[in-house]
This record gives structure tokens, C-alpha cells and sequence, in this order.
């Protein structure tokens, strides 16, 4: 069974802002939005879906809940007939924080809305000030109470590595977005599009976008966060596609295809050191073993044996062996430390 999202990208409409690190229309891979394709888009893919899929109407790319009021009723209305036919099981979408009110929540309850998702981006107004974002804090605390409060859950969206945020600061957001009841969240960290300030930024100097080993760190620190609250991680990191990659559209950035799976495997790699103590000499040329979750051993190894590689410097193992284990969860790993030869 598998959940798929059926993504209405609506560039740019209803974003008042233009935050300095946005240029929609590439992420989104759409220059224009038209609305008679909908039913086309929405009919394909579940022309490619299994009987047992769950899947929902997703209306993302601009500020869903900022468009055009009659539009916004338009696609609610097409979305909801899927719904009523049993096609879907619901309906999301992205906004900003500033764009949900009373109001608002008052015409979404009309429909099968299962999720907002929030571009929080970060939870300092100092920073949030500096991307021309056009909320606060406070906005984001307002819209994440009036969603809780009338029965909708949210997903927070953070990124990592924006200008002026610390690491300090991109903890602080996550542990936010943790208190504040999310249901779950995307990571996304920041990269440079042409046609944006942010590029203009960083050709003068005054931004410096983080390599991928930061980016990775950083995020595998967040994902601990999340995952330490039961907060599920939707996503690290945008879609994967040609537009991201064109050498038209990305400037720089850690925009490397997998770096979701190497989040995960450093949030992994980081929760085996934990278990290990500082005493090196009592790993010398002994095997470990490491227990993981069915299906991590992939991410236990790392990428390019990465973890396996750091794992035998750091502590001097003579072997190291991933035995998965089905009792396992996610994040579960267990050790055995064995004398040589002992573990095969």
C-alpha cells in the first residue's frame, strides 16, 4: 500500500511576497497555471495507481488559501468530487502561515481537507525578516493554534542552512514545530536558483550555501528532532527533477539526489556513536555487531560505506557486521561487541 500525493502545482498564485531565495515557477516546473488541465492531471495519475493506494488531491507551489477566492472554491469543488466518488481519500495543500484565519478555516471545513502543510521556514523573526518572508513567529503560532483547534492537521516545512540561521536556530524551529503538534514535516535545505536575490547574494559574497556534508548534518540533527517526537518526516530535501538540476535554473547548493537517504543514514550513524563510549582502547580490534530495523542496512552502511568506513577509524573495530532484526523499529539499533572471530 502506498500513499501518493496528486500534486495541482499553482505557481507563485496567491503568495504576496517574493521571498529572496524563491523562484517558483522553476521549482514547480510551471510557468503558467491552467486551470482546465486539472481534471487531466488528476485522471492520469490515477490512471497508474493500485486498488490499495491511498491517494489525495494536493494543491501545491503557491499559497493555496492567498488565490483568487472564487479559483480556490473552483479547485475545491473538482477536488471534492473525487472524494465523493471515492477516488481519493482527501485533500491537501501548502499556504503560508499569515493566509490561514478564521475565515479561511471556516471554508476548508466545508470539504475532505486532511492536511495543511505551513512554509514555516524558520521560527526567528530576525531571519524570517531577512528572506522578505512577510510573516512572524507569531503568525506561524496563530495558524498552527486555529488548525489544531478546528480538527486539521499540519505539516510544518522548515530549511536548513538559510542566511543568518544558525544551527541553534534550525533546532530551535524543529523543536517548535514538535511543540506546536505537527503531524509531520519536510527539511528542506536552502539552495540557490537563478533569478533570485539569494543568487545575486551569493555573487557578491554575502551568502555561502552549505556544502552537502553540512547540509547533511545539519539535517540529520533536525531529523533526530522529529523523530525523537514521533513526528513523521514526509520528505528531505526538494523533488527530485530535470528543472532542479538544469544549469538554466540551479546555481548552487546541495542539490544532490539522495540526500534524503543520507540524512537518514547520518541521523543513524550519529545514534550508534551514542551507544559506544569514549573508552576507544575497549573496541580495539574487536567485531561489532549492529542490530538494525528490516530494510536499514543501507542506511546503517552509508553512503559510499560511509558509516562502516568512520565507524572503524573512530573506534579501531577489526569487523563490522548489520544483521537486521524484524522486532525493530525505524530508529532501533542494537549493539554486540564480540571478540575476533566470535561473530561469524
Amino acid at each position: 500500500m502506498r500513499h501518493i500525493n496528486i500534486p495541482i502545482f499553482i505557481p507563485h498564485l496567491g503568495c504576496p511576497n517574493q521571498c529572496i531565495f524563491c523562484n517558483q515557477k522553476y521549482i514547480s516546473g510551471t510557468v503558467e497555471f491552467d486551470e482546465k488541465t486539472v481534471y487531466e492531471t488528476i485522471n492520469d495519475v490515477l490512471r497508474t495507481v493500485n486498488q490499495d493506494d491511498i491517494c489525495e488531491i494536493a494543491f501545491f507551489g503557491g499559497s493555496f488559501t492567498g488565490i483568487d477566492r472564487s479559483l480556490m472554491l473552483r479547485l475545491l469543488n473538482i477536488a471534492q468530487e473525487y472524494v465523493d466518488n471515492g477516488k481519493v481519500i482527501g485533500i491537501r495543500m501548502s499556504t503560508r502561515p499569515d493566509y490561514i484565519s478564521q475565515e479561511i478555516i471556516d471554508i476548508l471545513k466545508k470539504y475532505s481537507i486532511t492536511t495543511v502543510e505551513l512554509g514555516i521556514q524558520s521560527m526567528n523573526d530576525s531571519v524570517l525578516s531577512y528572506l522578505k518572508r512577510g510573516h512572524t513567529v507569531n503568525d506561524t503560532i496563530n495558524a498552527t493554534k486555529l488548525l489544531k483547534r478546528n480538527g486539521i492537521s499540519f505539516v510544518g516545512q522548515m530549511m536548513i542552512g538559510l542566511p543568518t540561521a544558525t544551527k541553534e536556530d534550525e533546532l530551535h524551529c524543529a523543536k517548535q514545530i514538535c511543540k506546536l503538534g505537527a503531524s509531520g514535516t519536510r527539511i528542506y535545505p536552502t539552495l540557490v536558483f537563478k533569478n533570485t536575490e539569494l543568487e545575486l547574494l551569493l555573487k557578491k559574497g554575502d551568502y555561502e550555501p552549505l556544502s552537502l556534508e553540512e547540509a547533511v548534518d545539519r539535517s540529520s540533527l533536525v531529523l533526530k528532532e522529529f523523530v525523537n517526537n514521533k513526528v513523521d518526516c514526509i520528505r528531505i530535501g526538494l523533488c527530485d527533477s530535470e528543472n532542479l538540476h538544469s544549469e538554466d535554473t540551479f546555481v548552487a547548493g546541495p542539490n544532490f539526489p539522495s540526500i534524503g537517504e543520507m540524512v537518514k543514514s547520518r541521523m543513524l550513524y550519529m545514534g550508534i556513536c551514542d551507544r559506544l563510549t569514549d573508552n576507544l582502547d575497549k573496541y580495539l580490534n574487536k567485531h561489532l555487531i549492529i542490530n538494525c530495523a528490516k530494510g536499514n542496512t543501507s542506511q546503517i552502511i552509508g553512503h559510499k560505506r560511509h558509516n562502516i568506513i568512520e565507524l572503524t577509524k573512530k573506534y579501531g573495530f577489526k569487523a563490522i557486521k548489520v544483521i537486521e532484526n524484524i522486532s525493530l523499529k525505524y530508529t532501533d539499533i542494537k549493539l554486540e561487541i564480540k571478540e575476533e572471530n566470535s561473530c561469524d
